[in-house]
């Protein structure tokens, strides 16, 4: 296995043409494998933000089955690059709710992991007329997902869930040394908390965090905090990229990784598990 590789995050503003929004998607997986990424992570909602969040069933797709996910495999076959599909709607158990799925594909287009967004945003911002109610709409999942890359151990995540801790301890528990966030955090909350909760689940398991972001205006009204980054284990931020359309690169080193768990191994004095 290679040392070094490097990885990239996309950042949008996403709107209701899913054309539109595949056509800026492809662009910038473009530029960012021009810049030598062999990774690359997409944000929540990437395809579609419609005028709320029950516009989602109706470009909701069976498993295995829809041009969203044809378009993820095409995407990253052609391009010859890993990519987390951020998260599209998919069928859920119930009729009238999607499941939030977080694809992987590998360089040759074959589907290797899907993760379902295991915790829903339903919040009242403080002291805001802002509300998210998400799970009337989406089918929350129930399994962590970690799995093996050329890259090294691969976690998902997605967005509100960084506000878990626990389930990031699940990841580490099968060996998770990098955690791919797609993410759609509000302006607000986001200002408030993006960076020091994702330089927090970096430090405290000692792994990369990529976190793909939502940042910008978005046609229903919403304003996304965007700031999209990578983390080192150490909470060194390499790369971030504040609000708009764009991506960031950076490397991931596996010398680097392991050479701060055998020295600082705070991930091995734990003394108490946390059951997700």
């Amino acid at each position: 296995m290679k040392e070094k590789h490097k990885i990239a995050a996309i950042q949008m503003a996403t709107g209701p043409n899913v054309s539109a929004n595949l056509f800026e998607v492809e662009r910038l997986t473009r530029e960012a494998v021009e810049e030598g990424a062999e990774l690359v992570v997409l944000p929540e909602n990437f395809a579609f933000m419609g005028q709320e969040d029950r516009d989602q069933l109706e470009i909701r797709e069976a498993d295995s089955d829809g041009p969203l996910q044809a378009f993820l495999s095409r995407l990253s076959r052609q391009l010859g690059v890993w990519v987390v599909g951020g998260t599209i709607p998919l069928q859920a158990k119930t009729p009238d709710r999607v499941r939030a799925a977080c694809l992987v594909f590998d360089d040759r287009g074959e589907r290797v992991a899907r993760y379902d967004k295991i915790h829903l945003f339903d919040v009242n911002l403080p002291g805001l007329d802002e509300r998210y109610h998400e799970s009337a709409v989406i089918e929350p999942g129930t399994e962590p997902v970690v799995i093996d890359t050329p890259f090294g151990r691969l976690g998902l995540a997605v967005c509100y869930d960084l506000r878990f801790p626990e389930l990031f301890r699940r990841l580490l528990d099968e060996d998770a040394e990098i955690l791919a966030v797609p993410s759609a955090f509000t302006a607000v909350t986001g200002k408030a908390h993006w960076e020091p909760l994702m330089r927090a689940r970096a430090i405290e398991n000692l792994a990369y965090v990529v976190a793909a972001a939502q940042g910008g205006f978005h046609v229903n009204g919403r304003e996304t905090h965007g700031h999209s980054l990578i983390v080192d284990p150490w909470g060194t931020i390499l790369a971030q990229v504040p609000r708009g359309t764009g991506f960031v690169c950076a490397s991931i080193d596996r010398e680097f990784l392991d050479s701060v768990r055998r020295s600082f191994p705070t991930i091995h004095h734990r003394r108490l598990k946390c059951n997700a």
